[in-house]
């Protein structure tokens, strides 16, 4: 009513709540790797930094509990909100299939884990720390980690 519109009017333009507050959270998709820095490393921190300031804006953080547990419970939800992120997903590709061709990374580095691993530390640090903030220092160490790993 505050909006000036109905539940008809929403529901024709959207198909449900969770797509209304997907597409609110999220006005366009995420883009990491319009112009890829050329060296694996500043391309995984682009990619942490721009997850980051997307997670972690004031709309995207209310949203995101209620938006992961609606699609969690409907899988049409999950791959409608899911393929907004499909150019994203496949510019990740892309630049690991270039990495592994001029021998950046390993062939067997695998560009779905690496979005995962990117997304869920994201979503990790948030949930263990509702109210810190994921600065620069995060996503150097996190950088540093995923690039390098962990062991000597």
């Amino acid at each position: 009513e505050r909006a000036g519109t109905t539940k008809t009017a929403l529901y024709r333009r959207w198909s449900s709540k969770a797509e209304l507050v997907h597409e609110a959270a999220f006005p366009i998709a995420p883009t990491a790797l319009a112009a890829p820095a050329g060296d694996v490393a500043a391309d995984v921190r682009a990619m942490l930094a721009a997850t980051r300031d997307v997670f972690t804006s004031p709309v995207v953080r209310a949203a995101l509990p209620g938006l992961i547990a609606d699609m969690g419970a409907d899988p049409e939800l999950n791959i409608r909100v899911m393929a907004r992120f499909t150019d994203l997903f496949a510019a990740v590709r892309s630049r690991l299939v270039e990495a592994v061709h001029c021998r950046e990374v390993p062939a067997d580095v695998d560009p779905d884990r690496l979005i995962e691993l990117i997304g869920g530390a994201t979503m990790m640090r948030m949930l263990l720390v509702p109210e810190g903030d994921l600065d620069d220092g995060w996503v150097d160490q996190t950088t540093a980690i995923l690039v390098r790993g962990v062991a000597l």
